[in-house]
């Protein structure tokens, strides 16, 4: 009886073992692209307020009285999305390539008629790290845009 119960395993251990089921999964991670890794930490939102869905463009450039005036556009899912702003990820050091991350969020509606809506986040940063800034990248829900700062 012993006997049969082993042969009947090992039959088992051999039928699954030549399944092609773990060949399939390989092959959707292989395809499916890695979620991108961020340096940064992000701040704690205001309730209500979350990450616009998607970045469009982003720039920045050295304002007059020395601050960082940052622009991005985009899109969020609904009409009546306010205070469209930066907020700025925290780090436990500068990040090496020079490039800070910042999340563009806004203040979401109480309801409206879903369907993408443009907007446009205005920001600007006084006190930023002048000896190690090159660059932001402004970061949403779906994906990141990267603003370089123009030599001068």
């Amino acid at each position: 009886m012993r006997f049969a119960i082993l042969a009947a395993g090992l039959i088992a251990a051999f039928g699954l073992s030549a399944c092609d089921s773990s060949k399939k999964s390989d092959t959707a991670a292989a395809t499916t692209p890695a979620a991108p890794k961020y340096t940064g930490r992000s701040q704690q939102m205001y309730q209500g307020q979350e990450m616009v869905d998607k970045v469009d463009s982003a720039s920045i450039k050295l304002g007059k009285g020395g601050a960082l005036e940052m622009e991005a556009k985009g899109s969020v899912p609904m009409a009546g999305y306010t205070k469209p702003g930066f907020l700025r990820r925290i780090y436990a050091a500068p990040p090496k390539d020079g490039v800070y991350e910042l999340d563009a969020v806004a203040d979401k509606p109480a309801s409206g008629a879903a369907g993408a809506t443009p907007i446009e986040i205005k920001g600007d940063w006084d006190g930023y790290p002048k000896e190690h800034l090159k660059g932001v990248r402004i970061i949403s829900k779906t994906n990141s845009v990267v603003a370089m700062l123009p030599p001068g």
